[in-house]
């Protein structure tokens, strides 16, 4: 590995940290990740999600322990992450596998073998009302599947339910950020949600999340060149990829019960 934050991956520190966060995790939001078999057991693969739960999303720290414990501390997991998650205090996060989301380190973690999970929504997704809670939606961005492509790697599609019942998602309040000019410090949304211990709150304060039962699923991969040709289009096989977890998520809803209870 030439890149920096990849070298910053410390599995020791991984397994510390799972050692006291996933049994947290594990009583508060009941987890399951099911379909890890379908990650390639060898060479690198790119791991396509939805994205939940607003600021405080568990989606990483519920996949990431059942990553290691199906495949072992041997094998490097890298999650990328918007630049603002990683400042400051949030740096130590790349000891834990969190690099920026560039297709420079993207492309470095993929060339060294490694799984990258990605969530191309990224903030949009996480903060989509509650009404869409159960919509694949990455606001039009299809650069994993060049990523994919580049490095010949197939996609894993992954769903999630579940962490967007941990509160009330009025709005992301797009029109709100742009009235207000925050796309100036690159900020698109400014949502507005309903939780637990603050009420109403616009970004901040994070409220705390129910304790929602989540559901994760890993789909089979997906070889784009084998299904789409030498030369695909992007846009075809991102709208596959949507459909695809779409119908999984669709599924999933279905056999829910009831929010939060699971």
């Amino acid at each position: 590995m030439d890149q920096p934050e990849l070298d910053e991956w410390d599995p020791v520190v991984i397994r510390q940290v799972k050692s006291w966060a996933h049994p947290i995790m594990r009583a508060w939001f009941r987890p399951e990740v099911r379909g890890l078999q379908n990650i390639p057991e060898g060479g690198a693969a790119l791991v396509v999600a939805n994205h939940s739960g607003g600021m405080l999303t568990p989606d990483v720290l519920v996949f990431a322990p059942e990553f290691y414990r199906h495949f072992g501390y041997d094998r490097p997991l890298y999650t990328l992450a918007h630049y603002g998650v990683l400042l400051g205090p949030g740096g130590m996060l790349r000891r834990l596998g969190v690099i920026h989301a560039s297709r420079e380190n993207a492309a470095a973690a993929l060339h060294a073998g490694a799984v990258v999970l990605v969530f191309p929504g990224g903030d949009y997704d996480a903060y989509r009302p509650t009404s869409e809670a159960n919509t694949i939606d990455f606001n039009g961005r299809t650069g994993y599947v060049c990523t994919a492509l580049a490095a010949g790697v197939p996609i894993v599609p992954t769903v999630s339910i579940g962490a967007q019942e941990s509160q009330l998602f009025l709005t992301r309040g797009n029109w709100l950020a742009k009235r207000l000019g925050l796309g100036r410090i690159r900020l698109d949304i400014l949502p507005v949600s309903f939780g637990v211990p603050f009420g109403l709150s616009v970004l901040l304060p994070p409220n705390l999340p129910l304790p929602t039962k989540i559901i994760t699923e890993v789909l089979p991969p997906i070889d784009i060149t084998a299904r789409f040709g030498a030369d695909p289009d992007v846009d075809e096989v991102d709208a596959h990829i949507r459909d695809v977890m779409q119908t999984a998520l669709d599924r999933l809803a279905s056999q829910r019960r009831f929010p939060v209870l699971g």
